[in-house]
Order: structure tokens, then C-alpha cells, then sequence
């Protein structure tokens, strides 16, 4: 413990998932944190339960003078900011490219990508004046990959993070502010019951169901878990990862690495035993 003493963070999308978790994790660490999302009961309970070292903002992470409130907070109420996760997200409309609506496809742009650029925006001055900071954006494996999302809209916004990522961190990497992502592969969240439609009380109940549907999906025999996600982030929060900007952190078990190794060579089988057929 104690790997972020003294550090001060603000993390979006803190109330269920991937940013709950990190939440903990940074206040046990010891760092002093803002937290922001759109559900003020979860939220204002997490910032109770965490204590006097956690404070929660009610936030749209779409909108720019809300999210400069929420960067300032930071500094208004622990005098400073030392990292920055851009957490926050949510689905995007399924489907083919034919049937995309112009509305529903800006409405998660603003979501994914420009609450993004907010954070790193206003974060920015901050950190100039303090020489120091660690910048961290929640990408994904689907923006990296095609196929890898239920919807092409996702795919394409987490592919902008992680560039918009890379372009940010060559020009405050100067002032000594790193700017990183992390793609997570299968985490065990309630996104995936989002993106079919789900309430969202209903879709944070479907954790359970995604550990077992991806346990076998990457080659570590397990589903992704947002502990997994949260431990990433304080890594690339702390000083342990001083030298590390501009960097894609993949956290999916092998995921994207290829052909799982049984499958492959159970494709192999099923080959010799089709050449053996065919010279009979």
C-alpha cells in the first residue's frame, strides 16, 4: 500500500464498473480523489464509504463547463491534480453502417471521445504549472481491432482515444506530463448488458453471466475483471511508470494476440484428418 501517498486524482465514471473499483484501489494507495458520474445516490454513497479522502461531483462528461468545474474541484478542494482518468463511457448503437443515426452516433462520440478531450483539456494547465501529472484514457481492445465490439461506433471512438492519446502525450510529454491509455479486453462489467438494451440496474446485475460467457475467450482462463483494469491505472498513476507515455496498456489476457493455442492446434487435427480422408 501507499504507492500513490500523496497524490491527488480525479477519475469519471466512478459509480459502478471499471471506475468504482479504481476508486477504491487509488484510496487505499493513499491518493486523495474526485470522483464524477451521472448517478449522484451511487456516487454520493461511494464518496461516504471511502471517507473524507474522496469527494463526489455529479458530472456530464459531455459538457465542457461541467468538466472544468469537476478539474477544478480538484485543485479548489486538495490544492492540486496529479492524474487524470478519463474513465467514462457507455454503449454505442449496434448495427450495420446502413442503419447508423447521425444523432445517436454524435451523442456517443461526445461520450467516448470529446469527455476525453474535456479532461486532458483542462487538466492540462493544471499540470503545466505543476512540471508533472499521468493522463489516463480508457481505451479498448476494439479500438485496435474490427469485431472485437458490438457496435462499429465504439470501435471507432475508443480507435480516436487511443490516437488522440498518443498526439496529446508527444505535446505535455514536454512539460513532464504523461499521457497513457488502457485497453481492457473482456471485463466482467455491465456494459455489455448496456449495449443490448438493458436498464442500466438491470445491465449491473450481469456481471456474473460475463465471467462465465468469457472465461475460455483469451488464453488466461478467465474473464477480465475491472480489478484488473484498476490496478493498470495505478501503475500508470504512480511514479513506478515515469517513463511510460504515449503507450496503449492492453490488459486482455492475450486476447488480441492471436489464435488461441488449443484451437489452433485442434485446427491442425481436424486438417490431417481431412488430407487422411481424402487419400483414402
Amino acid at each position: 500500500m501507499g504507492r500513490l501517498d500523496g497524490k491527488v486524482a480525479v477519475i469519471t465514471g466512478a459509480t459502478s464498473g471499471i471506475g468504482l473499483h479504481t476508486a477504491e484501489l487509488f484510496v487505499a494507495e493513499g491518493a486523495k480523489i474526485v470522483i464524477a458520474g451521472r448517478r449522484a445516490p451511487e456516487g454520493e454513497a461511494l464518496a461516504k464509504k471511502l471517507g473524507p479522502n474522496c469527494i463526489f461531483r455529479q458530472t456530464d462528461v459531455t459538457a465542457e463547463e461541467q468538466m472544468k468545474a469537476l478539474i477544478g474541484l480538484s485543485v479548489e478542494k486538495f490544492g492540486r491534480i496529479d492524474c487524470l482518468f478519463n474513465n467514462a463511457g457507455g454503449p454505442a448503437q449496434t448495427g450495420g453502417i446502413e442503419g447508423l443515426e447521425v444523432e445517436r452516433f454524435d451523442a456517443a462520440m461526445a461520450t467516448l471521445v470529446r469527455s476525453v478531450m474535456l479532461g486532458m483539456k483542462y487538466a492540462a494547465p493544471y499540470m503545466r504549472k505543476q512540471r508533472s501529472g499521468s493522463i489516463i484514457n480508457n481505451g479498448s481492445i476494439a479500438g485496435t481491432l474490427a469485431g472485437y465490439s458490438s457496435s462499429m461506433v465504439y470501435s471507432a471512438a475508443k480507435a480516436a482515444v487511443i490516437h488522440l492519446t498518443r498526439c496529446v502525450a508527444m505535446e505535455l510529454g514536454e512539460s513532464n506530463i504523461r499521457v497513457n491509455s488502457i485497453s481492457p479486453g473482456a471485463i466482467a462489467t455491465g456494459i455489455f448488458g448496456k449495449a443490448l438494451g438493458l436498464s442500466v440496474e438491470a445491465a449491473e446485475k450481469t456481471p456474473a453471466v460475463m465471467r462465465e460467457v468469457y472465461k475460455s475467450a483469451q488464453p488466461i482462463p478467465r474473464a477480465g475483471l475491472p480489478e484488473d483494469i484498476a490496478h493498470a491505472a495505478v501503475f500508470l498513476a504512480s511514479d513506478e511508470s515515469s517513463f511510460v507515455n504515449g503507450h496503449d496498456l492492453v490488459v486482455d489476457g492475450a486476447m488480441i494476440g492471436g489464435r488461441n493455442w488449443s484451437q489452433q492446434q485442434q485446427g491442425y487435427v481436424t486438417l490431417r484428418k481431412a488430407f487422411d480422408q481424402g487419400a483414402g
